[in-house]
């Protein structure tokens, strides 16, 4: 099995796109609307960011979750327990960031909202009408307006050769979100879990568009759309003296939005940090 990049171009593309995540958790798009050139841009901002002591000055707001995460509080992925190998910022168009930076991420924190609006329609159209039937309200609904869609800009930096041993850029874990949303990173790395247990490369050409499905998506749909496991693997080689950057928007449903009879989507991610320990 394989993971193939579907074109939003083609006529078919909602649904094979939708075909995808459906049998992956994952699904890979080129020729969509998100400019290659404004990704190219952030990735080159927030890089002089990240190797600057600028960073320093928005150290995280523990309550808020918004701002700077040093490595040495890197989240430690469930079921691990070893930091992963990356430094993040938070990013919330009412949370802290650096104002030279900030009108250049809040458009594309827009423009990647309003197409994730989009692709949530197309897995509502292309769901059976009995997984339909379990959405309190339609999808693409659940995230208007939403203040707790997440956008993440992360940092994996070079490797020294002093890491932890068994640590690696993001242990294997799943998304507690509907949908993330993420451009191709400057640096491959990223793989999925197949259904037989095989790791897979995820197709990581600089201008796809890689979607795949986290828990919240999977418990409001009764588990027919699944929250698949992936993870990015430590580069070798030359690549070793590379960092990566990465752009993932978690798309959060707003807090009282009812996902099944056990959660509301605050419940659901309520409990989900506390496992992790950020709360």
């Amino acid at each position: 099995m394989k993971l193939t990049t579907v074109d939003y171009q083609a006529e078919n593309a909602a649904e094979l796109f939708v075909e995808s995540l459906r049998t992956t958790g994952f699904g890979v798009l080129k020729n969509h609307p998100i400019s290659q050139e404004l990704v190219e841009s952030i990735y080159d901002n927030w890089y002089k960011f990240f190797t600057s002591d600028r960073k320093e000055e928005f150290h995280y707001n523990t309550d808020t979750q918004d701002g700077y995460f040093p490595p040495s509080v890197s989240e430690v992925a469930k079921g691990h327990s070893v930091k992963d190998i990356k430094e993040y910022f938070h990013v919330y168009p009412w949370g802290q960031m650096p104002e030279e930076l900030r009108e250049q991420i809040l458009d594309y924190y827009a423009k990647a909202n309003a197409f994730a609006q989009e692709l949530l329609g197309w897995v509502e159209a292309h769901a059976p009408a009995e997984v339909q039937e379990r959405f309190s309200i339609a999808l693409s609904e659940m995230i208007n307006g939403s203040e707790q869609t997440l956008l993440r800009v992360l940092h994996y930096p070079p490797m020294t050769g002093e890491e932890e041993p068994g640590a690696i850029r993001a242990a294997a874990h799943e998304d507690i979100n509907l949908l993330t949303v993420l451009p191709a990173a400057n640096e491959p790395g990223l793989q999925v879990k197949a259904q037989d247990g095989e790791w897979l490369d995820v197709p990581c050409d600089f201008g796809n568009l890689i979607i795949n499905i986290g828990d919240m998506l999977q418990e409001a749909s009764g588990g027919y759309f699944p929250s698949t496991t992936h993870r990015v693997i430590n580069p070798s080689g030359g690549r070793q003296e590379k960092s990566r950057i990465s752009l993932p928007l978690f798309l959060h449903p707003k807090p009282e939005v009812v996902l099944s009879e056990k959660y509301t989507a605050n419940e659901y991610l309520m409990e989900r940090l506390k496992e992790l320990g950020v709360l």
